[in-house]
């Protein structure tokens, strides 16, 4: 009999269908990404989850076509990343990343998260092209799925904190950032700080806190305004703070995106900064090196993130590692022209 394609038996035009791989994952409970990489034999899924399928595809007849088989044991030595168009923090992070595979003999396959492209999506399709690891810029899927997806394939989570997973972790201390700012503010002299925050997620809320535990340090009262990470969120909540009774001297931001937006409504607005209003960002991402916006921000050292990152997946994959790490970077504070000292008082 014949052998097709796909790697199972071909049948006579009478005889039932033979089993596919896509039987075997369905069977499985689990994708048919995953099931190609324990048959072909690709470092990532543990022992369990290895022979869950073996023995489904078993119970099923699945033949597998041996030649094609050990074609695939060819090892791409691909890493895929997922990341967001929207963050110029994120394409620093992936030119690094890319230079650190190249020195170590790996390609990278990217997928983008976007407005019609959502994270689980773009995880999915690196997945699909047989990527041996993954590294997750900012993942904001639930850690219950982050987790169950690092039982199944080498994760590297860049930039969020996962306790208790199987995953590996590098960031920088987000709430260590935040602390940075205000202790600078308060040397300043700004006693009216407000932050603008960007929600709910992991990395939002690790933020906010070192921002409240600052200012609770402190002894001054906090004033959060809700916002998001784009230039359009900071604008308005930069219409929020105008708003204010009394208005802050100064404000951070959760990234340097929402700074630009905060900026630029505050000018419109009459308002110098840093002459009346200082703003601080976070994430030091190209944009606030320009000359026109000159910003004070946190450094998350995006060169030593993606070495690092790099460097925890292809240990992984080349079986010289097993337990998990967990890689917490110190933040950077990076003063620029954005901040100054709060205006006298009249």
């Amino acid at each position: 009999m014949a052998e097709a394609a796909d790697g199972v038996a071909a049948a006579g035009p009478y005889a039932p269908r033979s089993p596919t791989m896509k039987d075997v994952a369905a069977a499985a409970g689990v994708s048919k990404a995953l099931v190609s990489m324990i048959f072909r034999e690709a470092a990532g899924p543990n022992a369990q989850t290895r022979i869950h399928v073996l023995e489904t595809a078993a119970r099923l007849g699945y033949r597998r076509n041996r030649t094609a088989s050990l074609l695939a044991r060819r090892r791409g030595k691909h890493l895929g990343v997922a990341m967001s168009v929207h963050s110029a923090f994120h394409a620093e992070l992936v030119d690094n990343v890319q230079a650190v595979a190249d020195e170590l003999g790996y390609e990278i396959v990217l997928s983008a998260v976007t407005r019609t492209h959502d994270e689980q999506r773009a995880i999915d399709t690196l997945l699909e092209y047989r990527c041996e690891a993954l590294l997750l810029l900012g993942p904001e899927l639930p850690a219950a799925a982050l987790n169950a997806l690092a039982e199944q394939v080498p994760v590297v989570v860049i930039g969020r904190r996962l306790p208790g997973g199987p995953a590996d972790v590098v960031r920088t201390a987000d709430a260590e950032g935040l602390r940075q700012v205000v202790d600078y503010l308060v040397a300043l002299g700004h006693r009216r700080i407000g932050y603008v925050d960007a929600g709910s997620g992991r990395i939002s809320a690790d933020r906010r806190h070192g921002y409240q535990s600052a200012m609770r340090r402190h002894e001054l009262a906090r004033q959060t305004v809700h916002g998001g990470p784009t230039e359009a969120d900071g604008a308005v909540a930069a219409e929020q703070i105008l708003s204010l009774d009394p208005r802050p001297t100064a404000i951070a931001a959760f990234n340097d995106h929402c700074a630009v937006g905060i900026l630029d409504r505050l000018r419109r607005s009459g308002l110098e900064v840093p002459a009346t209003v200082s703003v601080v960002g976070f994430d030091d991402n190209p944009i606030s090196r320009l000359a026109l916006l000159d910003l004070t921000t946190i450094s998350q050292e995006p060169e030593e993130q993606a070495r690092l990152a790099v460097r925890a997946a292809v240990d992984r994959l080349e079986g010289l590692r097993s337990e998990v790490r967990d890689t917490v970077l110190k933040p950077r504070l990076v003063v620029r022209g954005s901040t100054a000292p709060p205006p006298a008082a009249p």
